[in-house]
């Protein structure tokens, strides 16, 4: 009898495990979900403390390239590079405030730059800029006592100039302009270049040089103009261009400015738009040859296209930064509604020229030419000097922003420059 009593026990006993197990799971399962948003949360907002950093540290090194201290060997002993980096701090910390973590933009005190300035070289500085968000609230780790967590992310950029650096990578700039100039420095009559290493003439003083305080002429150096065949190319002169040839300045096809008037020619359009076939160090390019009677008359209309300088100001040198470090005044055709009048960090005015090695003594040049450097100008406003007769004929007024030598002992594969630059900008860190 007591035997059926125990039986009868165990069986209504049944089931219980698997209630429980049941209960169980679902806890372990609810407690999983909940803390699946804690983890991705923090993921995500890692991922955008990393954009942020990323963002920061290139927006300074487009200052730092920018500014010409690459370009100036003397930059950290001359106090070029301390004034850059006053500017490339006040940009990097206006970009890491546009993005949020979390939900929140970032401020200020989230953002870390180094104390003491960039790293680096003055030829390829360097920016470290780091992000940390200490707040960043969680939900499921709350039942802990944790109630927020930090997220923090690290990014380095360079501003990468090759210029005198011996077996440095080369670098291979878009958007270059078919006018190639000859290794002839007009501020001091030497060489820009070095052929060998490329490092810039220690005696040159050609950053931040204007042409329009000392050649008023065209700077096309031409064959001849309506001639059924051209004589011997002239001998090169100092900061006159010979026009590049489209087999190697391609003509771009597409994202071309609209301008009135309209540009028609192909000449015109690797003018205003943007050539997309890169040009790189030790590399030759074909000077046209051509019979090309409106070539100096398309180089004014196209010039004034791309620095929208048809009707009103175009963007300009701000007068109060006209020597290294250099800002840009947005002029009043400036695309971007609302500028006009401000100091913008890039602009259609900035443009990219190579420079070829000329023979020694100066005789006419060989076709193709080697190019050896490339110097970065900004067109300024009206973009085309006017003659005392007629209209424009080609005398393109500029200020030099940058120089970037290659040098024959260049190797490796060539570093693509950022649009109109031939100072690359770059993230070296995280890879």
């Amino acid at each position: 009898m007591r035997v059926n009593q125990n039986i009868s026990g165990r069986k209504n006993e049944q089931g219980i495990i698997i209630t429980l197990v049941a209960v169980f799971m679902l806890f372990v399962v609810g407690a999983m979900a909940a803390l699946s948003i804690d983890v991705v949360t923090l993921y995500t907002a890692r991922s955008e403390a990393q954009l942020a950093a990323d963002a920061a540290a290139l927006a300074a090194a487009r200052v730092l390239a920018n500014s010409g201290a690459t370009s100036d060997p003397n930059s950290l002993s001359d106090g070029l590079m301390t004034s850059a980096w006053g500017l490339a701090q006040t940009v990097a910390l206006q970009a890491a405030e546009q993005n949020q973590v979390g939900g929140t933009n970032l401020t200020a005190a989230q953002v870390i730059l180094p104390p003491t300035g960039p790293g680096g070289t003055s030829a390829n500085p360097t920016v470290t800029v780091k992000v940390q968000v200490t707040t960043l609230p969680t939900f499921f780790a709350r039942i802990w006592g944790t109630k927020f967590v930090t997220v923090a992310a690290s990014a380095t950029a360079e501003a990468y100039n090759p210029s005198g650096v011996a077996g440095t990578t080369p670098v291979a700039p878009i958007c270059v302009k078919p006018w190639l100039l000859p290794n002839i420095d007009p501020s001091t009559g030497n060489t820009i270049f070095d052929p060998n290493s490329g490092a810039i003439n220690p005696g040159s003083s050609l950053l931040g040089w204007s042409s329009s305080t000392w050649f008023t002429g065209t700077p096309l150096q031409t064959a001849c103009s309506n001639c059924s065949s051209p004589p011997p190319l002239p001998n090169p002169t100092a900061w006159k261009y010979y026009p590049g040839d489209p087999a190697t300045f391609a003509p771009p096809t597409q994202a071309l400015p609209t301008c009135a008037p309209a540009i028609t020619t192909a000449y015109e359009e690797s003018i205003a738009g943007c050539i997309q076939t890169p040009i790189a160090c030790n590399s030759q390019a074909n000077i046209d040859t051509r019979d090309y009677p409106t070539r100096k008359t398309e180089t004014a209309r196209a010039v004034n296209c791309l620095t929208h300088a048809n009707t009103n100001q175009g963007d300009q040198v701000d007068p109060a930064n006209a020597r290294p470090p250099f800002q840009f005044l947005a002029g009043d055709d400036n695309p971007i509604a609302g500028l006009a009048g401000n100091d913008v960090m890039v602009s259609d005015s900035l443009v990219t020229v190579p420079v070829f090695d000329v023979p020694t003594p100066f005789s006419p040049p060989p076709n193709p030419v080697q190019i050896v450097g490339f110097v970065q100008l900004f067109l300024n406003p009206n973009g085309m000097a006017t003659p005392t007769f007629g209209l424009n004929r080609g005398a393109v007024n500029t200020t030099v922003i940058n120089l970037a030598g290659c040098g024959i002992a260049s190797t490796g594969q060539p570093i693509l420059g950022n649009g109109a630059s031939p100072v690359a900008v770059r993230l070296i860190s995280p890879p």
